[in-house]
């Protein structure tokens, strides 16, 4: 049986293919477009498999900057973790909190699950796996510490996917996560800005850890993603600084795209959702521009940008702003 692809941001190939040209700045997806710097990487990271010693010292520096003693372990990107949960439970019923990223959805009814879409929390009591993205993508909705963790024994397995709350760590149950029936999983590639190293993680009970590790196997995470990621999560100037920096931003683009007469619907710091009176037209706009954005399949008007990275990316944003 042959799937229809899923619905993503990230596609250039279809922007340059309608619009055409070179210098694009893709803005449809979460990830920062200013990056972490990247160091240098030792020849051995490349040629060896990597070692137990180089894993846990990349665990080391995440629990650390993520503020947890929770059993962990590190995937190739949050991705990687989405496609497992499936495994960890017998198959069932599952409920989303949606609309929301639709991997999770869409993986569980690839492995057999029946999935229902709810609006709320409490719709989610009585799942045999409940997910709940957390801030939500793409309207940046969240849900309190306290409610989510009143989930947990209410449905057999609540899965929260943080992969935007690095610039809000006051939403994170990262410290929560090793009681049983909590599993969350975090991304590094989009806080970060290097999603091409495909580097995640999920944190939870020991025992689902322990599963989670059968499934993915010896070596989950290259060589290269180790290394870079075990010095920038200790880099916590850098990340101070970029939150700042994306909060501010995140201001700069509701006010911009108000002048187009779009109203703010919320986000992240790392990417803002707008209502338009017609998003296909609002894509537009911004395609003949080269500015790539993100539309949705379940709405007519709604558009998602990320945040520009250098000035002579916001210049090309005012410019279009001020028609």
């Amino acid at each position: 049986m042959i799937l229809a692809p899923r619905d993503h941001g990230g596609n250039l190939e279809q922007a340059r293919a309608t619009y055409g040209g070179d210098d694009w700045i893709d803005l449809s997806t979460g990830i920062n477009r200013v990056p972490y710097p990247m160091p240098a990487i030792s020849p051995a990271a490349f040629a060896a498999l990597p070692t137990q010693a180089a894993m846990a010292a990349l665990l080391k520096a995440a629990a650390v900057a993520y503020g947890t003693a929770a059993p962990m372990m590190a995937l190739s990107g949050a991705q990687a973790a989405i496609q497992l949960v499936p495994h960890l439970r017998p198959t069932s019923l599952a409920r989303v909190v949606g609309p929301t990223y639709n991997e999770h959805a869409a993986t569980l009814r690839a492995c057999g699950w029946q999935v229902e879409e709810v609006r709320d929390l409490h719709d989610l009591i009585g799942a045999d796996i409940a997910v709940v993205v957390n801030p939500n993508n793409p309207d940046g909705r969240h849900w309190t510490r306290k409610a989510l963790l009143d989930l947990v024994g209410d449905v057999g397995l609540l899965v929260v996917d943080e992969s935007f709350a690095d610039p809000m760590p006051a939403q994170s149950l990262v410290a929560d996560a090793g009681q049983e029936g909590l599993l969350v999983m975090r991304s590094f590639g989009k806080f970060y800005g290097l999603a091409g190293l495909r580097l995640g993680f999920a944190l939870g009970s020991a025992a689902d850890m322990a599963r989670l590790s059968d499934l993915s196997g010896p070596w989950p995470v290259c060589g290269p993603a180790i290394e870079v990621a075990t010095l920038a999560l200790q880099d916590t100037a850098w990340a101070k600084t970029t939150t700042a920096r994306l909060t501010g931003e995140a201001a700069r683009m509701d006010a911009l795209c108000g002048t187009l007469g779009w109203q703010s619907l919320g986000g992240t710091p790392l990417f803002r959702l707008y209502e338009t009176p017609d998003a296909p037209k609002a894509q537009d706009l911004l395609a003949r521009a080269h500015i790539w954005s993100r539309i949705f399949p379940y709405s007519k008007t709604w558009i998602r940008l990320g945040l520009p990275g250098d000035e002579a990316e916001w210049a090309r944003m005012v410019a279009l702003a001020r028609g």
